[in-house]
């Protein structure tokens, strides 16, 4: 071989790197056009007084100043706050529940596919077939009524009881996917730490906290972080059973965002709420992420 014909490594390395750019190029020239642009375009409209029409009007931190000077926005944060522990409490404590007590049995899976079908529906739909039972002289009160209960509270009216009653009907449709990720975790686990427990004595409440808990921890910081950011972003079942209403007395800050951007046309200060929830659902999964890793190092 001459030495006109001898491989360049550094040559091979930089067409390495241009075909490798070549390939990651459309991937990040896809997420700069959908994610970061539009981002900064929202950020920049928090900053100006926007209606749709004609050009922006800077005016600084006026429209943050606005959102938190507003009892409303305010009510809508602590309706969000109860949404985030509504849904860590309910729909992955029963579905933990469901898998511990079906991943074991024999035609476990039939008993869990009841659970797992409602995870099929959009959140509008949930919201629809809920609004159905629980509206005034809907299903629900018609069954009380047939038992002699005619006194029966305004289930989508009266808040924080709205609120709660719509945490329900999540935790309906989101039981079944969380009893499905923790049996996939306990099929995991070896068989032989759970026989030697059994051997050892530990059943029941014994054998979770020693064994099944601690083994589950990892599978359950992912189910929690992911519960976490979705009840924060809750939007599409609030505005499918009450519409933020009676009032705005059950808006999230995502129904918030919307109405003022898209009903009200205060494009400023809707991104400015767009903006606040954006940080809120950071903040809350960096410090859940750094509270789950400190945990896993012993720190």
């Amino acid at each position: 071989m001459t030495s006109d014909q001898t491989p360049n490594p550094r040559r091979a390395k930089d067409q390495y790197r241009w075909s490798a750019a070549g390939f990651i190029a459309p991937g990040v020239l896809l997420v700069a056009v959908l994610l970061y642009l539009p981002l900064l375009w929202t950020t920049f409209l928090s900053l100006t007084e926007y209606n749709g029409l004609g050009d922006p009007e800077w005016v600084g931190f006026a429209n943050y100043v606005e959102m938190l000077d507003d009892p409303e926005f305010i009510g809508s944060v602590l309706n969000t706050l109860l949404w985030v522990a509504g849904t860590l409490l309910v729909p992955v404590g029963i579905g933990l529940g469901v898998a511990l007590l079906t991943w074991n049995l024999k035609g476990g899976t039939w008993l869990r596919l009841p659970f797992l079908i409602p995870y099929a529906l959009s959140g509008i739909g949930v919201g629809v077939i809920w609004s159905f039972i629980l509206s005034g002289d809907g299903a629900l009160d018609q069954a009380l009524a047939a038992f002699g209960i005619a006194d029966t509270p305004r289930w989508l009216v009266d808040a924080p009881l709205n609120t709660v009653v719509m945490i329900l009907a999540t935790a309906w449709q989101g039981v079944g996917v969380n009893a499905l990720l923790f049996t996939i975790g306990l099929q995991s686990i070896p068989k032989e730490p759970l026989e030697a427990a059994r051997v050892d004595g530990a059943n029941g409440l014994r054998l979770f906290t020693s064994i099944l808990w601690p083994m589950l921890r990892p599978l359950t910081a992912v189910v929690v972080g992911l519960s976490i950011v979705a009840s924060l972003k809750t939007f599409d079942i609030v505005q499918g059973m009450t519409k933020g209403g009676p009032g705005r007395a059950s808006e999230t800050l995502a129904l918030t965002m919307y109405k003022e951007t898209f009903v009200n046309s205060e494009y400023g200060l809707g991104s400015a709420i767009a903006v606040f929830l954006t940080v809120v659902t950071l903040a809350a999964s960096i410090l859940y992420l750094r509270q789950q890793l400190s945990s896993k190092h012993g720190v």
